[in-house]
């Protein structure tokens, strides 16, 4: 059986923890950032969970995440 490819899209955008959840980085840090608090733009500074009904279609796309 051949190798299974990793989406590579989804290896830049996604990395798996230590425990096996999968990070990912918030969206709206882009563009139109004047309107947005730096509160706001603080917050999305910092990564965030995958949810667990995401988590398994992700890990489908990182067969050797």
């Amino acid at each position: 059986m051949p190798k299974m490819k990793t989406h590579r899209g989804a290896a830049k955008r996604f990395k798996i923890t230590g425990s096996g959840k999968i990070r990912r980085n918030r969206a709206y840090k882009s563009h139109i950032l004047e309107k947005k608090s730096a509160k706001r733009k603080r917050k999305l500074r910092q990564s965030n969970l995958v949810s667990s009904n995401d988590a398994r279609r992700v890990k489908h796309m990182l067969p050797y995440g």
